[in-house]
Parts: structure tokens; C-alpha cells; sequence
């Protein structure tokens, strides 16, 4: 996130950027640390906030536990988040071997993204504050593409990072691991965080797509 967080800085945002270690906790306990990270940064005001992956499901866990105030969050981009799962959570940690080190490369909270109507991303509610996702179309992993069935990113299929009540939704032709890299990428960002909307995109590119997800204003 460092490239976006330098981005960010230029166009005259003060940006926390807060790391987490997603393979040591589960994601309550991950979300509970990322909001006591946040809990007293300009803590009269509402904030932005930028996540990538998992980071979506944890800003979301951390508002429905109560341990980050809605009042705290004013718009949110999320780059390639398992809003509903991951078809790899489902079948990776249940193979011999695999399973194993499926369960180290991901830790607990990886185990928690499966698609099932037990897993996390199924237990969270609709976003109740404005969010904007940015989805991949590219992939490098062709197992894992395999697995996944669908248009994917490599770690999640688009229809898979879409949530209830998102405010815009785009997908753009890069690999999960680089979503937070390209400058298309920082620049729909920062228009989603100044205006609430992602900016029109090039609709003769056949990987390139806009679905607003919600009504206009």
C-alpha cells in the first residue's frame, strides 16, 4: 500500500498506514487491532480509508463489532475484497498437505473466507457507509483460476468482491498482488474519495467495466 499511501500524500491527504499480521489471529482479532490502531489518529473527525483484500473484511468486521464507530468512516475503497468468500478458502485447506500449507501462508483469518453461510464475509451486514470496489480481471495463478471457475484475479472472482450497499463498483485488468500498484488504480481512488463516485472508464476496453451498484443520488 505504500505507492497508494505516497499518492494519496501528493494530492494533499495525511495518510496512516496501518499493517497488520493477517496470519497470526482470526479476523476479529485482527479488526479489533487494526481499530485500536486508529482509535485516537484525528479522532474528531470522520475518516477515508483504502483496504486491500482481507483489509475489506476487516474494516467491515471492525464497524459491525462496535470496535470502529460508523461515525469514524466517511468513504471507503476496497481492492479486490472477498466481500462473499473465496472459492480457495472452500477447497484449499481441506486437501492433504495443501490444507497445511494453505493454513500456514494464510493463517486463521484465511481459513475464514470461505463462501459458506458460516463464514465470515456470509455473517457481515450490507456496508452501512459509502464504499467504492475496484476489482482485478488478470491472473498469473492458473490453479488458482482454475479453481475459482469464473472471471477472477487470481484470489477472488468479481462477482465475489461486490457487496450490498456499495456505491460504485469497476474492475480493471490487473493481478490481486498488484491491484493497489498501477496509477489507473490511484487515480480512481482518489476521484471515488473526493466525490463518491469512480471516474468513467474507457468502455472500448473489453477488461475494463463500471457497475454503480446503486441508485444515483
Amino acid at each position: 500500500m505504500r505507492l497508494i499511501e505516497r499518492y494519496l500524500d501528493a494530492h494533499d491527504y495525511e495518510v496512516l498506514n496501518v499493517g497488520y499480521p493477517s496470519r497470526s489471529a482470526p479476523i476479529s482479532a485482527l479488526a479489533a487491532r487494526v481499530a485500536d490502531e486508529i482509535r485516537d489518529w484525528h479522532a474528531d473527525v470522520p475518516l477515508d480509508f483504502v483496504t486491500h483484500s482481507l483489509g475489506g473484511i476487516l474494516l467491515r468486521a471492525a464497524v459491525d463489532a462496535g470496535a470502529l464507530p460508523l461515525a469514524r468512516v466517511q468513504r471507503a475503497v476496497m481492492l479486490g475484497p472477498p466481500n462473499t468468500g473465496s472459492e480457495l478458502a472452500d477447497l484449499l485447506p481441506h486437501i492433504p498437505l495443501v490444507g497445511r500449507l494453505y493454513r500456514v501462508m494464510t493463517g486463521p483469518a484465511g481459513v475464514q473466507l470461505d463462501t459458506s453461510a458460516m463464514g465470515v464475509p456470509a455473517q457481515l451486514p450490507p456496508v452501512p457507509f459509502q464504499v467504492g470496489i475496484i476489482a482485478g480481471t488478470r491472473s498469473w495463478n492458473p490453479l488458482f483460476s482454475a479453481i475459482l471457475g469464473e472471471p477472477n484475479d487470481g484470489k477472488v472472482r468479481i462477482e465475489r468482491t461486490r457487496v450490498a450497499g456499495m456505491r460504485d463498483f469497476i474492475v480493471v485488468p490487473y493481478w490481486h498482488p498488484l491491484l493497489m500498484t498501477p496509477t489507473q488504480v490511484h487515480e480512481q481512488i482518489l476521484h471515488f474519495l473526493t466525490t463518491g463516485r469512480f471516474r468513467p472508464l474507457d468502455t472500448d476496453r473489453s477488461d475494463a467495466g463500471r457497475d454503480t451498484g446503486a441508485p444515483p443520488d
